[in-house]
């Protein structure tokens, strides 16, 4: 049995564009682009309040260069990409970008593993959009990507993530104490994980229509 989403021929590692046609609407996971500019700065002011609870922020004296312009975002995206570091996607709902979807910190040789996170527009929550892109980026990882293991690790009191990565049945681990910054402090995290031999050969998301 296939899974039921679909890679798009590549002829190279990336880009990689995947789509889920098993449900409506259709989710599509893909690079951004720069003509993407306008509604990407859009939707991240639309909701700056709604997921400034949940992303990383610099710990007291850790400083950084200002603000890259949106042409050197994607362009280190693409470029983390391209050195196999990362897997950046965009999640596209009816033509509409609506968040964003990455595998992070992957490392080969003996480990084979990396991270998934996501952040989904407030207006989009509770369609099952983020479990559904969370699903085909963890597919991807364990299958095409041939990595063996993928965490997420969400902070516990973020009771819609931690309801999304049950859905999908994945192994809890045990609490990260101050594992990361976010919003002004350090911030405990629960971790999951899931392994190759422990997803159906149809993947995550043959879990989701059961449901």
């Amino acid at each position: 049995m296939r899974a039921p989403w679909r890679r798009e021929p590549q002829l190279a590692p990336w880009p990689v564009v995947l789509h889920d046609r098993t449900a409506w609407p259709e989710v599509v996971l893909r690079p951004l682009r720069l003509e993407d500019e306008d509604e990407w700065h859009h939707l991240r002011r639309e909701n700056a309040d709604h997921v400034r609870p949940w992303e990383p922020t610099l710990p007291p004296g850790v400083t950084t260069r200002l603000p890259v312009s949106y042409r050197q975002f994607v362009s280190d995206l693409d470029r983390e990409a391209a050195a196999d570091r990362a897997m950046p996607w965009c999640i596209e709902v009816g033509g509409r970008i609506v968040g964003q979807v990455h595998l992070f910190g992957i490392v080969r040789a003996a480990q084979q593993s990396a991270a998934a996170g996501y952040w989904l527009a407030e207006s989009e929550s509770g369609q099952g959009i983020a479990t559904r892109a969370l699903a085909m980026a963890i597919d991807h990882a364990l299958g095409p990507a041939g990595l063996h293991r993928v965490e997420v690790n969400i902070r516990l009191d973020n009771d819609r993530s931690l309801a999304l990565v049950r859905r999908l049945r994945l192994r809890e681990e045990g609490v990260r104490e101050r594992y990361l910054h976010i919003d002004g402090s350090w911030r405990d995290h629960l971790s999951f994980a899931v392994t190759a031999e422990e997803v159906e050969r149809a993947g995550l998301a043959s879990r989701l229509s059961h449901l």
